[in-house]
């Protein structure tokens, strides 16, 4: 079964009624848990972005924490990867170049500061400077007010 386009949906969706598109929300909501995290996230914590953007930021902060510096850097990377995976995710819900930067800033101010000798293993060190890249990127795309404010801090990465 070949997946229709996101216009055709949206030409589908605009023929439901308000209780057809709850019905087709919630069961949709059922299958994956990415989708119903973005139900949650649209529902309830779109409103409150500052807030959200804390709250990823302190999640990151805990599972660096819980990262033993000493441990096999096999592991470590491991634990690095899982930790952008979560960072992406959140990014991708909020879809703010905004955002975007201010949890990859977080990412590689508390890789820096984990201890973790992150720049003895190439992988590690080009998945840094490759989150670097895409705060750029992101960054490029602000405000010059806040394009300053966040190559300030940029820096200290």
């Amino acid at each position: 079964m070949k997946a229709a386009s996101v216009h055709e949906i949206k030409q589908a969706l605009l023929g439901n009624s308000a209780k057809q598109l709850t019905e087709l929300c919630l069961r949709l909501a059922k299958f994956k848990k990415e989708n119903k995290e973005l139900l949650t996230y649209l529902l309830f914590e779109a409103h409150n972005e500052e807030g959200y953007i804390a709250e990823v930021n302190q999640q990151i902060t805990i599972e660096f924490s819980e990262i033993d510096p000493g441990q096999n850097l096999y592991f470590v990377k491991k634990s690095i990867r899982k930790i952008l995976r979560i960072a992406n995710k959140h990014i991708r819900y909020i879809g703010s170049k905004q955002a975007e930067v201010a949890i990859l800033l977080h990412f590689c101010l508390s890789l820096k500061k984990s201890g973790i000798p992150f720049m003895k293993s190439t992988a590690l060190a080009n998945l840094y400077k490759q989150q670097i890249k895409k705060m750029n990127t992101a960054l490029s795309t602000l405000h010059e007010d806040l394009q300053y404010d966040y190559l300030q801090m940029i820096k200290e990465c």
